[in-house]
């Protein structure tokens, strides 16, 4: 009873700290790149040379993490409203604590521009403390072909990279092989075939070091299933397990995903928020 209680109290706190939504729209802030959602976690405030050095308690702020999220293609446009429908922004809503900065940026159409997701990155590193040896890039359908497109260019500037039901673009993905990353594709998906992750997981292997990389086929999963990765805590600890630091960058393999967590992703979660911004 008293474990019970114990959890209830911690999902409430979470639930509670997290009610103030702090993230912000940025449009036409970077030229050159994306419009974009930026998250700071609620005990920071400002940006540039306004950011709050200190917390409330007098102790200086910590470097924190930062987590790019890259969506799917219903989500592209121009209305950036639409970047919150699914995601960790919309996980915070709900209840997860995430303690880290999220960059979201919204695609206008077509595959998404590692070049200009970096700039998106260089802008957050000069307005806000980021970790520089702690930067993380996760996406889904097309946001996972971002996510293998981006780590594949950048891999010795991201930490570490979760890639769900995509495929990639670029056409030299040997990066990937220097970075933990770890590739998520159901079986039963038919708008983007498992094939797509199989031939990156192939070039990979090929390169003849594949020990940074996490490969999971979730049998009989769908397309629309595994967005529910972006709810479970344990996505977030896998991600901030790794650093640019690690001497040898290995990969963290104590965490399993099957379709039974998926299962219960939302159990210790709130509904659904709506945003009204």
């Amino acid at each position: 009873m008293i474990r019970l209680l114990a959890m209830v109290l911690c999902f409430w706190c979470g639930v509670l700290s997290y009610a103030q939504d702090t993230s912000k729209a940025y449009k036409n802030e970077v030229a050159g790149s994306y419009n974009f959602w930026f998250y700071h976690p609620s005990d920071e405030v400002g940006e540039g040379k306004h950011a709050k050095k200190k917390h409330s308690d007098g102790h200086p702020v910590q470097h924190r993490p930062l987590l790019i999220f890259l969506h799917g293609a219903s989500l592209c446009g121009h209305d950036l409203q639409k970047v919150k429908r699914y995601g960790p922004i919309e996980a915070l809503k709900r209840g997860r604590v995430i303690d880290c900065y999220i960059l979201a940026p919204q695609n206008p159409g077509g595959s998404w521009q590692p070049a200009k997701i970096m700039k998106l990155v260089e802008w957050t590193k000069e307005h806000f403390n980021v970790d520089s040896t702690r930067i993380y890039c996760l996406g889904m359908s097309l946001g996972g072909y971002g996510t293998m497109d981006f780590c594949a260019t950048y891999p010795d500037r991201v930490a570490a990279g979760m890639a769900i039901c995509g495929g990639a673009t670029v056409k030299d993905v040997s990066g990937l092989a220097r970075m933990p990353m770890w590739i998520v594709h159901g079986t039963a998906d038919r708008a983007v075939p498992i094939s797509a992750s199989d031939k990156v997981v192939a070039a990979i292997k090929k390169t003849g070091d594949d020990s940074r990389l996490i490969y999971t086929r979730l049998p009989g999963i769908d397309h629309g299933r595994p967005a529910r990765i972006f709810y479970l805590s344990q996505t977030y600890d896998w991600l901030f397990s790794h650093s640019l630091s690690d001497e040898g960058r290995p990969v963290n393999r104590d965490f399993k995903l099957t379709p039974q967590i998926l299962q219960n992703a939302y159990k210790d979660l709130g509904k659904s928020p709506q945003y009204d911004e």
